[in-house]
């Protein structure tokens, strides 16, 4: 049994976090460490755990061989490379840092220490990404070229550690970073071209309210991100064409959506206009094909990891996929600010 400690015990830690342990055999939960009185108070209240107050007694704990870090990006790189030090194990919500030199010092930090590091990209196990993962793989669409993937929403903003440059890291530091490792995951070849624009009409939120992330693959493929908090219509979650065929895919993953409904995300269902369409040719006609997703389950992640610490099962997030996403995410805030394309070492 891996004892497992949390850093921060705001939304992702309580409600993604603490849920997701729960669910791993061979994991634990046994001790947080927030700054809040009133989320210390939560916790204690929540299981019985030990409750910590200071980063130094928090990683003297003997109960914690695994520490989950769920505070502000600008504190990730920091809060891992003590754990690590420490001789923790170490997971790292999404994105792993803000910049790839802080990327590059949590892994050296990890190979030194000889400990796991991995960071929290649990929507590989979304049912979207599932599905486009299972079509690709069957070959109905034949090769894809072009990637189109969007999270558009609108909302009030807020004045938030997540509206701020300095902690945030950039607009594509959130969702971005996700779409990144999707990105990163469905085309074998690596990032050759990467390109950002971001948009701010409204001086709040400081990251801005659109970005756009163009990146172009060694081996031609094209692949566009957006995300945006200011769009009263979204745009499909997915649009791929491939020379055979195409594939359109609306909605979100159900899976947060059944977690604020019932606090469990194996309640969720998919709405029957959000499943994939597929057009491609039959008998030389054009022919669609609507397809049921792909039923994945955030608890993925955790299961993985506990696998990885208990059993040696091969780590399915390592701490060099996620340190390429952060290259990625590094080269698009470099192109957003000097407006141009930024070319990446093949």
């Amino acid at each position: 049994m891996i004892g497992v400690g949390i850093i921060g015990y705001g939304y992702a830690g309580r409600v993604f976090h603490r849920y997701l342990i729960g669910r791993a055999p061979g994991l634990e939960l046994r001790a947080v460490l927030a700054r809040d009185p009133a989320r210390r108070e939560l916790a204690a209240r929540d299981q019985d755990i030990a409750v910590h107050t200071a980063l130094e007694s928090f990683l003297a704990d003997p109960g914690v061989a695994l520490v989950v870090i769920a505070t502000p990006h600008d504190t990730h790189a920091e809060l891992a490379i003590a754990a690590l030090a420490a001789g923790k194990h170490v997971v790292v919500d999404k994105p792993l840092a803000i910049t790839l030199a802080e990327a590059d010092r949590m892994v050296a930090a990890a190979h030194a220490a000889g400990r796991m590091l991995s960071a929290f990209h649990n929507r590989r196990w979304d049912w979207d990404y599932l599905t486009i993962r299972q079509v690709l793989a069957a070959g109905i669409i034949g090769r894809p070229y072009l990637f189109e993937t969007a999270v558009l929403n609108y909302r009030e903003p807020r004045d938030t550690w997540r509206a701020g440059v300095a902690t945030m890291g950039s607009l594509v530091h959130d969702w971005g970073a996700h779409l990144v490792d999707h990105a990163l995951q469905l085309v074998a070849a690596p990032v050759a071209r990467v390109h950002c624009r971001i948009a701010r009409p409204r001086a709040l939120p400081e990251v801005g309210n659109y970005a756009r992330l163009d990146l172009t693959f060694a081996d031609g493929t094209l692949y566009a991100i957006e995300v945006g908090n200011l769009a009263r219509t979204p745009k499909p979650r997915w649009y791929i064409l491939g020379d055979e065929g195409s594939l359109v895919k609306e909605g979100l993953d159900p899976q947060e959506r059944a977690f604020l409904a019932t606090g469990n995300p194996d309640d969720a269902a998919e709405l029957p206009d959000e499943r994939a369409c597929v057009t491609t040719l039959a008998a030389g006609l054009p022919a669609e094909i609507v397809i049921a997703s792909a039923r994945g389950s955030w608890t993925g992640y955790y299961a993985n990891v506990s696998a990885h610490l208990n059993e040696g099962a091969p780590l399915a997030v390592t701490a060099e996929q996620a340190r390429e996403v952060i290259r990625i995410l590094d080269a698009a805030v470099r192109s957003a600010a000097s407006g141009e394309v930024v070319a990446l070492v093949v």
